[in-house]
């Protein structure tokens, strides 16, 4: 098994459209994402001791948090535009193997930064909103 490279991670949003297609959010640097789960613990007397879970329960979410530089793409206006409503849209995250993950997310947070005698950079947070498929 080889390692994949992290310039082939790319978060991608929707266009609207239906059916949705996907635009690249360019100038990304670094991208991360986080699946979490809730436990709903079941322990009981007859567990021996031992902490027992349900299978399926609990709520799920996926975190993605991506920082690059902005480049004035309209699919990071896009982005800017949903943090300032405060509305979902449609992400795509590809891996470098093929693999896929859509779903809808909210714009959590947008930062952007920038020294006097460099680039304009950003940082974003996006959080699932239902569930998110892998493909």
């Amino acid at each position: 098994m080889t390692a994949e490279k992290g310039s082939a991670f790319l978060l991608k949003i929707g266009d609207g459209a239906s059916p949705v297609a996907y635009r690249t959010v360019a100038g990304l640097r670094t991208t991360q994402m986080a699946i979490n789960g809730e436990q709903v613990v079941i322990t009981h007397k007859g567990s021996g001791g031992w902490r027992e879970l349900l299978s399926g329960a609990g709520v799920r979410s996926v975190s993605v948090s991506a920082a690059g530089l902005f480049l004035g793409s309209d699919a990071e206006n896009a982005i800017r535009s949903h943090a300032l409503a405060g509305t979902l849209d449609d992400y795509e995250l590809s891996f470098e193997s093929g693999a896929r993950m859509r779903g809808r997310f909210l714009v959590a947070r947008l930062e952007y930064a920038g020294d006097f005698n460099g680039e304009r950079n950003y940082t974003l947070a996006l959080e699932s909103s239902g569930a998110v498929t892998s493909l």
